[in-house]
């Protein structure tokens, strides 16, 4: 099952085909939601966004809910076992 879409709430991206190149969109944040959007998902002072393309042309911001797995053995570790080497 796939997760729910967050969407970031006060934030606003705009491509301006117009705009020269090197300019690649903007982004328009309405101050009051976007600080309580920024407060609720906060997690060790990060908040990340995905910028993306709807069905429908139009851009649109998300939050990256994505979190790094912890590693179960740490990489000196891993190397036990290998006593077959030459030196």
């Amino acid at each position: 099952m796939a997760e729910e879409k967050i969407f970031a709430d006060g934030f606003i991206f705009k491509k301006d085909e117009q705009s020269p190149e090197f300019v690649i969109g903007k982004i328009s944040v309405k101050v009051d939601e976007a600080i309580s959007f920024l407060k609720q998902n906060a997690s060790s002072g990060w908040v990340n966004l995905d910028v993306k393309l709807s069905q429908g042309g139009k851009y649109y911001m998300e939050l990256d809910t994505w979190k790094p797995t912890k590693k179960k053995e740490s990489v000196a570790n891993s190397n036990e076992g290998d006593d077959d080497m030459p030196f």
